[in-house]
């Protein structure tokens, strides 16, 4: 009993001593990074719909939390504060909605900022600073959006765009590296972000880029007329095919893959992947839209239905216009208008390994009478009368003009 009271009390002393070394681990960065006499604004990239973290890499040691400011730009009068003036706001991310506004999508752990499902409208300065007002570190953020976004399908030999140079200033695509192969075993898809950066002399000393006389599109540090020439050029994606083996635990085992091969040929179901399955109803003619759990926009994300593999190259937005079923840049699955075929399992992966299933059951509605005390009844019978309304004053007025002219002959006769 004595040697297990040790044990513990031994335990107890190393995880005291690692917090504090993490405590003073974190400390020490604030002391080996002075903060900058003047305040710089550091720019920074991002794609819509990503999640970001900003961190606040300066403060003086007496400062316990802080405090989190946003300005859209450096003249304007208007500033939100992102913080409850403790410094620990802390938001569960899985129920976040995209439109939702930015004080609902910003977290604050450890000093840092944190950004999910950013959008366009979230560009501008980021301070990091106290209560009263003092500011220490400052970030230019820039989201560019992916509305308009450019896709080059290599297999396809189709290219990236070239750079565009003009007098004073020049465009080109800085790209990320390659994602992991979305799929393992099979053949998959790898993609490569792309975002538009401006490299010229006439940027503002007071914007601290990676690179001198480099910034992103969107940049502050432009001058005006080269921000509205920024638009011009957007970000791009560059996908390709590859194949990369799966790991060892993801791969059945052949005693298990020669009985799945067995009760196949007779006739019953093949083996199925052994990940998380859900199950939905989902009315015929209605739109359906699936996320993968736990997918980032960054993420390699991709969709099957059951053994039919659905490739970007064919169910990416904007390959065709006609598409029923596609997959946009937020790696999220559409099916508009359900029909009878759409019914099935669809299986998603993530960064190469399946994560989940969903299985989908089409339904009919059954017809239901309306009443006069439905919303829809009303406003049917609303638009029919005003609409009745409408056409009786145009026959009235037509009429009127029609007769008044023979009216004023007549009394100009007598």
């Amino acid at each position: 009993m004595a040697v297990r009271m040790l044990g513990a009390a031994v335990l107890l002393c190393v995880a005291d001593g690692l917090h504090a070394f993490a405590i003073d681990e974190k400390g020490d960065i604030f002391n080996r990074k002075a903060c900058p006499a003047f305040l710089m604004f550091v720019n920074v990239a991002y794609l819509a719909g990503m999640t970001f973290e900003l961190p606040c890499n300066c403060k003086p040691k007496d400062v316990l939390s802080v405090v989190w400011y946003f300005q859209k730009n450096m003249d304007s009068p208007k500033t939100t504060v992102l913080t409850d003036f403790s410094g620990n706001v802390v938001v569960d991310s899985s129920r976040i909605r995209t439109g939702s506004d930015i004080l609902k999508r910003f977290s604050i752990r450890m000093f840092s900022l944190i950004v999910f499902q950013a959008q366009v409208m979230d560009s501008g300065h980021y301070l990091c600073g106290t209560e009263k007002g003092d500011f220490f570190y400052g970030y230019d953020v820039d989201v560019q959006p992916i509305k308009n976004i450019r896709v080059a399908f290599v297999d396809r030999n189709q290219h990236v765009q070239d750079d565009s140079t003009e007098k004073f200033f020049s465009f080109f695509t800085a790209f990320w590296d390659w994602s992991r192969c979305d799929r393992c075993g099979v053949r998959g898809e790898q993609q490569r972000i792309g975002l538009c950066y401006v490299r010229s002399a006439k940027l503002h000393p007071r914007y601290q880029t990676a690179v001198p006389n480099v910034t992103s599109c969107g940049s502050k540090a432009l001058p005006a007329h080269l921000q509205w020439s920024g638009h011009l050029r957007g970000p791009e994606i560059a996908i390709r095919s590859c194949l990369t083996p799966c790991r060892k635990k993801e791969v059945p085992k052949e005693g298990v893959q020669a009985i799945s091969d067995l009760i196949s040929k007779l006739g019953a179901k093949p083996w199925l992947p052994r990940v998380p399955t859900q199950f939905h109803k989902q009315p015929v003619g209605s739109g359906l839209i699936i996320t993968c759990p736990g997918a980032r926009p960054e993420h390699a994300v991709a969709w099957d239905k059951e053994s039919v593999r659905l490739y970007r190259s064919r169910y990416l937005i904007g390959v065709n216009k006609s598409m029923r079923i596609f997959i946009d840049h937020g790696n999220h699955l559409h099916i508009q208008q359900v029909q009878d075929d759409d019914e099935g399992t669809y299986y998603c992966w993530r960064e190469g390994r399946m994560v989940a299933g969903f299985r989908l059951r089409v339904s009919y509605l059954p017809r239901r009478w309306r009443t006069f005390d439905d919303p829809e009844t009303i406003y049917a019978v609303k638009v029919i009368g005003l609409s009745y309304l409408v056409i009786c004053g145009l026959f009235i007025v037509i009429h009127v003009c029609r007769c008044c002219p023979w009216a004023l002959w007549y009394l100009a006769r007598r």
